[in-house]
C-alpha cells in the first residue's frame, strides 16, 4: 500500500490539478459559447478538492467521528445545495449568491477562531512551541485577526444585500450622520486592533474585532444605495475570496488559498469593470447615496407620454427594417424571456434584422440578462455589449425597452444634476421608435426619472411584460 508520504503527495498534486480546473472554469465562464464547459470545469475540480480532502484527512488519521462529522457535513450540504438549484427562479439568483457569500464570510469566521482557540488551548503542544521559537506566532496571530475581519464584513454585508435584493428591506441607501467617518474610523480601530493582537493574542480583542466587523459590514452595504446592488454583489465576491484566502493561509491549505485569490481578484475586476460601466469610482460606491428615491415625475415637467397597444406595436414591428431590445430587471421579474425569445424568432423568419443590447448592470447581478436569454435559446451572436450596439441605435427603426430603465436613461448624458450624470448607457432615443413596457410610470431601481417615457420617439406599453409580448405574438 501506499505509505503516508506518498499519499500527502498525490493528494497535493490533486489540489494543482483542481486549481488548473479552477481556472479553466473562469476562462470558460468569460464567453456565451463556452460557459457550460466552463461550469464543468468548475465542478470538477471542486470534486477532485473535495475527494483530495477527505484523503488527506484520513492520511492524517482523524478519528472516526471527525470523519463522519465531515462527510456528513459534505452530504447535507450537497443535499441543500441540489434542492436551492433546483427550486431557485433565475430572479432570485442574485439573492442567493449573496447568501452564498456571507456562508463563505461565515466559515472563514470560524476558521479564524479555530484557529485561535487550537493556538490557545495548545499553547505548550509541540506545534505552538515551534511556532513561537521560529517568530511565526505573531504571523499566525495576524492571520487569525484578519481572516476574522474579512469573514464578518462578508458575512453580514452578504445578509444586507440579499435582503434589499429580495425586497425584503427598503433599496435606498441608509444615512446615518457621519457614515463616512463610521466606516473609516472603523478600518483605523481594526488596524490598531490587529497591531494589539499581534503582541498580545487576547480573547477579548478577538471578540470585539468579530463584534466590529459585522456592525462595519452591516453598515457598509446598508449605506450603498439599490442602483449600485450590481457593484456590490461582485464586490462581496470578491470579499468572500479574500476571506477564503485568509482561511487557506490558517489551514495551510494551498488550493484554498489559490482560489481565494482567484475569486478575490477576479470579483475585485469585476467591481472595477461594474464601476467603469456607470461611471463612478470604487469609493464613491462605498460611500453610498446612489439610489436616493426620486421625486414623483410630476416634481418636474416633462411634457406627457403617449401610449401604444400591443396590436399597434406589432404592426410597428412587422414594417421594421431592424429592431433592438434592451432587457432589464423587469423581464426577469415578469419572467418575459421565453416570449421574448418566441418574438426574436418569429421577427427574423419575416426578414427584420433583430439584436439585443445588453448594459453591464442591467438586472441585478452582472450578466444575469445575458443568462436569461440564453435559457431561452436566444442566439449568441445576436447579443450584443452596449459597446458594441450604441453606435447603431441611429440606424434602428424600433427599440422595445423591456424592464429596462435607468441603463437607458438619457438624463445621464443630458442632465448634469441627476444622480446617474455620467454614466455610460444605450442611447436608444436615438433610434426612430422606442416601445417601453413598464407596469407603470414609476421610477426606476435607482429611484431616478426617466425623460426617455416623455420623448416625442417613445412610447408606453403598459402592463406585465410577459402578458404584453404574447399579446404581440398573438397579434403578429
Amino acid at each position: 500500500m501506499f505509505n503516508a508520504e506518498t499519499i500527502t503527495n498525490v493528494a497535493n498534486a490533486a489540489y494543482v490539478v483542481a486549481a488548473l480546473l479552477f481556472i479553466l472554469a473562469l476562462a470558460g465562464l468569460s464567453k456565451h459559447e463556452t460557459s457550460k464547459a466552463g461550469n464543468a470545469f468548475g465542478m470538477a475540480g471542486m470534486g477532485v478538492a473535495l475527494v483530495a480532502t477527505i484523503v488527506l484527512a484520513i492520511n492524517k488519521q482523524i478519528e472516526p467521528l471527525g470523519l463522519a462529522l465531515l462527510i456528513g457535513a459534505m452530504a447535507v450540504g450537497a443535499a441543500i445545495g441540489l434542492w436551492r438549484a433546483k427550486v431557485v427562479e433565475m430572479t432570485g439568483m442574485p439573492e442567493l449568491i449573496a447568501l452564498l457569500h456571507s456562508f463563505v464570510g461565515l466559515a472563514a469566521v470560524l476558521v479564524g477562531w479555530s484557529g485561535y482557540l487550537h493556538a490557545e488551548f495548545n499553547a505548550n503542544s509541540q506545534g505552538a512551541l515551534e511556532l513561537a521559537k521560529e517568530g511565526m506566532l505573531g504571523i499566525h496571530s495576524a492571520e487569525v485577526f484578519i481572516g476574522v475581519f474579512i469573514g464578518a464584513v462578508t458575512f453580514t454585508g452578504s445578509i444586507v444585500a440579499n435582503l434589499k435584493l429580495s425586497a425584503k428591506i427598503k433599496s435606498a441607501p441608509l444615512m446615518l450622520p457621519g457614515k463616512n467617518f463610521l466606516n473609516v474610523g472603523s478600518l483605523v480601530l481594526f488596524v490598531a486592533l490587529t497591531v494589539w493582537f499581534v503582541i498580545s493574542p487576547n480573547l477579548w480583542l478577538l471578540v470585539g474585532v468579530t463584534v466590529l466587523a459585522l456592525l462595519l459590514g452591516w453598515h457598509l452595504v446598508a449605506s450603498i444605495g439599490g442602483g449600485d446592488m450590481p457593484v456590490v454583489v461582485s464586490m462581496l465576491n470578491s470579499y468572500s475570496g479574500w476571506a477564503a484566502a485568509a482561511s487557506g493561509f490558517l489551514l495551510s491549505n494551498d488550493l484554498l488559498i489559490i482560489t481565494g485569490a482567484l475569486v478575490g481578484s477576479s470579483g475585485a475586476y469585476l467591481s472595477y469593470i461594474m464601476c467603469k460601466a456607470m461611471n463612478r469610482s470604487f469609493i464613491s460606491v462605498i460611500a453610498g447615496g446612489f439610489g436616493i428615491e426620486a421625486g414623483p415625475a410630476e416634481d418636474k415637467d416633462y411634457g406627457e407620454h403617449r401610449e401604444i397597444t400591443a396590436e399597434g406595436a406589432a404592426e410597428m414591428l412587422a414594417s421594421a427594417s431592424s429592431v433592438i431590445i434592451t432587457p432589464g430587471y423587469g423581464m426577469a421579474v415578469a419572467q418575459a424571456q421565453y416570449g421574448v425569445a418566441d418574438l426574436t424568432r418569429k421577427l427574423r423568419d419575416k426578414g427584420v434584422n433583430v439584436r439585443f443590447g445588453i448594459h453591464p448592470v442591467a438586472g441585478r447581478l452582472p450578466g444575469h440578462m445575458n443568462v436569461l436569454l440564453a435559457e431561452a435559446k436566444v442566439p449568441y451572436d445576436i447579443v450584443l455589449e452596449m459597446d458594441e450596439i450604441n453606435d447603431d441605435f441611429d440606424d434602428t427603426a424600433v427599440v422595445l425597452v423591456i424592464g429596462a430603465n435607468d441603463t437607458v436613461n438619457p438624463a445621464a448624458s443630458e442632465d448634469p444634476g441627476s444622480p446617474i450624470a455620467g454614466m455610460p448607457v444605450l442611447t436608444v432615443w436615438n433610434a426612430d421608435n422606442v416601445i417601453v413596457f413598464k407596469r407603470s410610470m414609476a421610477s426606476g431601481y435607482a429611484g431616478v426619472q426617466n425623460p426617455l417615457f416623455f420623448r416625442d420617439n417613445s412610447q408606453m406599453l403598459f402592463g406585465d411584460a410577459r402578458d404584453r409580448v404574447n399579446d404581440i405574438l398573438a397579434a403578429l
